[in-house]
């Protein structure tokens, strides 16, 4: 059987997807920041949305899983386009005790509980990768400033470009910041926390935590490049102010001695 995460957007209206669903008459639980859907019929499987924009789809086929997706569009809040769009696939089976091998997800029950426990790390994965994406992009389009910076002596943008590139510097690493909280370990083990095992050992195969310790290095490393940009800016405003000086001195001087010449 077949397991599939998804992040497509950076929050989902959960609410409204819940009144909605409701109104269909599906089979719904609500948990913290959680929703789950239980789809009977001839594919039985288990769909768990999370607020932070995640989708974990459990003994669903591509195919059914990409119709339920085309639904979801309606309740995304800054969607991904489709080639950001995040997918981790694994298959799943059941066994002795819960453990991860080789992409498969051997269970130790079939309590919903526990595929919502593994879910949690499943969806907290793909939505790293979101910002693990931009992070990427981000050094590629701004990785050759420094180089510029040692080589010439100061960076080959104007001030309006500067300005520009930190202002999308600051919003990216604000938008990170703001939302990095989601991959903490999540509330709802407080609730269950007989099933917080369950959840490590799905963080631990996934290195949620050693990636996200990256993910902050290198959000240092693009406050560092914010800090050159901001130093290059003040740069060049004060080589302006002092042209402008050096300007002012040499035509007061060209009036000095014009005025002398004319005195002759």
């Amino acid at each position: 059987m077949e397991c599939r995460a998804y992040c497509t957007a950076s929050v989902y209206n959960i609410k409204a997807l819940h009144e909605r669903l409701k109104q269909q008459g599906v089979a719904l639980s609500l948990y913290r920041d959680v929703l789950h859907q239980h789809v009977p019929g001839e594919y039985v499987g288990d769909i768990f949305y999370f607020s932070y924009g995640a989708v974990v789809f459990w003994g669903f086929s591509p195919d059914h899983c990409e119709q339920h997706l085309a639904t979801l569009i309606h309740y995304e809040e800054e969607p991904l386009s489709s080639g950001k769009t995040e997918i981790d696939e694994f298959t799943f089976s059941f066994g002795q005790t819960c453990k991860i091998i080789d992409d498969e997800i051997i269970l130790p029950d079939q309590e919903m509980l526990t595929r919502l426990a593994i879910s949690h790390a499943l969806a907290q994965s793909v939505k790293l990768a979101t910002y693990e994406y931009t992070l990427r992009r981000t050094f590629e389009e701004n990785k050759g400033f420094p180089q510029d910076l040692a080589k010439n002596g100061r960076i080959a943008l104007s001030r309006k470009e500067i300005r520009r590139k930190m202002g999308r510097l600051f919003i990216e690493r604000a938008t990170i910041n703001l939302h990095l909280d989601v991959l903490d370990t999540p509330e709802f083990f407080w609730e269950y926390p007989e099933l917080e095992p369950v959840y490590a050992v799905a963080d631990s195969y996934l290195d949620i935590d050693g990636r996200v310790e990256v993910m902050n290095h290198r959000l240092d490393v693009i406050h560092e490049l914010f800090e050159m940009l901001g130093n290059e800016l003040n740069h060049q405003h004060s080589s302006r102010l002092e042209w402008t000086v050096i300007v002012l001195i040499v035509i007061e001087v060209l009036l000095s001695l014009l005025d002398a010449f004319r005195a002759i």
